[in-house]
């Protein structure tokens, strides 16, 4: 991590998109110390943008995540429709609708304006970064750079190279990510999904089993998931577990139970129907759970706080956190 000498404040970074994480992504990357320019595809982001970026800047003030006032940090934020501005960025990151038409048409704006070195990056979710940088002029300079939401809260980051990507750029996203606060994944062989999104949506399909055959309700399954893995997984990943836990247990599971698993490739009805009536979750008070306006304006606001709560709690556990125990006993101090 320490090969590249890498100065946040003298890197000029630009978000290609801002809605809810586009506008997390670009606080993030402010409280890193970069110059940010943020590009509003869509005009309507123009005015709401800059209240969204300047709330979470502040909230992270006053959490102290940030000790930079929300000023001073949107001092370096230059928020336009104007792809011309890219030209002094040397990290692009694109946030858009998750279409490719949409996202070629964005990657041939940006090409056209910056220089030959800058790193373009996609915050796909699911769409290959091989597929994707087929629609570049550069191929080997793009990258995905998939972030989680509130992106300046968590410490999730996988970087995703493509069949082109250049593995030496990789690595040098992979140590800048670090200046983000992130504990980063380096995916060096691209595959649809990524790491997280293959594991949770195999996750997603088993509860839609469960709950559209009647084992349980949306309710037991959400309960289920808070108490078992909800309560672990933020200290540690599935393998750690097992390692903890008992691996012979879970060989012995695995023979009787793989077997019963759904393998469906199908969309649920369960959500189907949903969006197919609108639903959209807290965001219109229309989901999995019933909610009135205002449990769904609360249920926003406690996420919004839990989110800056267990970054408190889990920055406390790095993922080095007992190689620095040792180190702390070797010199005789308390771990």
């Amino acid at each position: 991590m320490n090969q590249f000498d890498i100065k946040p404040d003298e890197l000029t970074v630009s978000v290609v998109g801002l809605g809810l994480m586009g506008c997390s992504i670009t606080a993030c990357l402010l409280m890193a110390g970069h110059t940010v320019i943020a590009i509003a595809p869509i005009p309507s982001d123009m005015t709401t943008a800059k209240p969204r970026i300047s709330e979470h800047l502040q909230r992270s003030f006053e959490e102290g995540i940030t000790t930079t006032t929300q000023e001073e940090l949107l001092s370096k934020l230059t928020i336009t429709e104007d792809y011309g501005k890219l030209g002094p960025c040397q990290l692009v990151i694109e946030c858009t609708l998750e279409d490719e038409d949409i996202k070629k048409d964005v990657y041939g704006k940006i090409e056209a304006v910056v220089a030959e070195h800058t790193l373009i990056t996609s915050n796909t979710s699911a769409i290959p970064i091989s597929l994707l940088q087929k629609d570049t002029r550069v191929p080997t300079r793009f990258f995905g750079l998939h972030w989680a939401e509130p992106s300046h809260t968590t410490r999730f980051l996988e970087i995703i190279c493509g069949d082109q990507s250049d593995i030496k750029q990789a690595e040098w996203l992979y140590a800048l990510s670090y200046f983000w606060g992130k504990e980063p994944t380096l995916v060096r062989k691209d595959i649809r999904g990524f790491i997280t999104n293959r594991l949770m949506y195999a996750m997603y399909r088993e509860a839609f089993y469960l709950v559209e055959n009647g084992y349980a309700t949306v309710e037991d399954v959400d309960r289920a998931c808070r108490n078992n893995a909800g309560y672990w997984m933020t200290l540690v990943g599935l393998f750690r577990w097992m390692d903890l836990t008992g691996v012979p247990a879970y060989h012995n599971v695995m023979k009787d139970l793989f077997p019963t698993l759904t393998n469906s490739t199908e969309v649920p009805k369960l959500i189907d129907d949903i969006v197919k009536s609108g639903g959209r979750g807290v965001a219109n008070a229309h989901g999995f759970h019933e909610y009135t306006p205002e449990e769904a304006r609360l249920w926003k606001e406690t996420f919004e706080e839990f989110s800056y709560e267990i970054r408190k709690l889990a920055l406390k556990y790095p993922a080095d956190v007992v190689k620095r125990k040792m180190a702390a006993k070797k010199e005789g101090k308390p771990s």
